[in-house]
C-alpha cells in the first residue's frame, strides 16, 4: 500500500470515528479538487466541514417538520397573494419576523374554505422552524380526540404537557365541527395552558361572533376568546378558494361550486 493510500484510509477511518459521514463521503472529491486548484489547507478544510454542517443541518431541519406532522410543506414566498388581494401582504411580512413567538402571542387566520388559511399558517410553522424554534401542526378534532382518548385513560395531565412544550402550536380547522361537552373544555384548557407561555396559531371558518354556537354553550367560547385574543393578531381572507382555482380554469365546476364563498 503507498503512503498515499495508506493517508487517505487513514482519514477515511477518522472521519468515519468523528461521526462526520458527509465529509467522509465527498473526502476524495474536495481532495482532487483542492490539489487541481492549489487550495490552502485551511480553505479545504472550510469546504469540506461546510458541506457536513450544511448536510446536518438540512437533515435536522427534515427532522423537525416531519415531528411537527405537517399536513404539508409550504413556505409564506409561494403564496399567491395576487389571488387574495384582501390580505394585507405587509401584515404576512410583520408575522414572518417572529415578534409573535418570541412574545408568545396568537395569530388567528379567519375565512371561508379553501382561501389559504392552513398554508399561511403551516407557512409560518416552517418559518419558525427554521429559526431554530419548536413546533406542532394538529386539527382541532385531532387536538380534542387525543386528550379524550388520555381522559379516558387517566394520562390527560401528561398528554397535555405535550402541547405545551412547543413554542408554536397550529391547531387548523376550529369550527369545521361542533366540540361536544367533552372537547370543548379540552380545548379550553388547552388555550389556558398555553397563555402567555407559547404561541397558538388557530385558522377557523367561523367569525368570532359564531363561536358559541361552535362550543355548545355560551360560558366557555368567551372564556376561550379572552385568553386567545389577549396577545393576538387576527388575518381576514375574503377571498375565493384556492381549491377550485384549477376548476375553475378548466371549466370544471358544479353550479354550486361557482357560487361565491360565504363567511358563516
Amino acid at each position: 500500500m503507498s503512503q498515499t493510500s495508506s493517508t487517505l484510509e487513514r482519514l477515511h477511518n477518522i472521519l468515519t470515528s468523528l461521526g462526520l459521514t458527509e465529509a467522509d463521503a465527498v473526502l476524495e472529491t474536495h481532495l482532487e479538487r483542492a490539489a487541481r486548484e492549489e487550495c490552502a489547507y485551511a480553505d479545504f478544510l472550510v469546504d469540506l466541514l461546510t458541506c457536513e454542517v450544511t448536510t446536518r443541518q438540512e437533515r435536522h431541519l427534515r427532522n423537525r417538520l416531519r415531528q411537527a406532522r405537517l399536513p404539508f410543506v409550504k413556505t409564506l414566498e409561494q403564496f399567491d397573494f395576487a389571488f387574495q388581494p384582501t390580505i394585507e401582504e405587509r401584515q404576512i411580512r410583520e408575522l414572518r419576523t417572529l415578534r409573535f413567538v418570541h412574545d408568545a402571542s396568537n395569530v388567528v387566520f379567519l375565512g371561508p374554505p379553501g382561501v389559504g388559511k392552513t398554508h399561511l399558517a403551516v407557512g409560518l410553522v416552517v418559518a419558525a422552524i427554521r429559526e431554530g424554534f419548536s413546533a406542532a401542526f394538529i386539527t382541532v378534532h385531532d387536538l380534542v380526540s387525543d386528550l379524550g382518548k388520555a381522559a379516558r385513560e387517566g394520562k390527560l395531565n401528561q398528554r397535555l404537557r405535550a402541547y405545551v412544550t412547543p413554542k408554536v402550536l397550529a391547531i387548523d380547522e376550529m369550527g369545521s365541527l361542533p366540540l361536544d361537552e367533552v372537547g370543548a373544555p379540552l380545548f379550553f384548557q388547552r388555550v389556558s395552558a398555553r397563555y402567555e407561555r407559547g404561541s397558538i396559531l388557530l385558522t377557523s371558518n367561523k367569525s368570532y361572533s359564531d363561536w358559541g354556537a361552535v362550543f355548545g354553550e355560551p360560558v366557555i367560547a368567551p372564556a376561550v376568546l379572552d385568553r386567545l385574543l389577549h396577545h393576538s393578531a387576527t388575518v381576514n381572507i375574503r377571498g375565493k378558494s384556492y381549491r377550485l382555482k384549477e376548476r375553475r380554469k378548466a371549466g370544471l365546476l358544479s353550479p354550486l361550486e361557482k357560487r361565491d364563498p360565504v363567511v358563516s
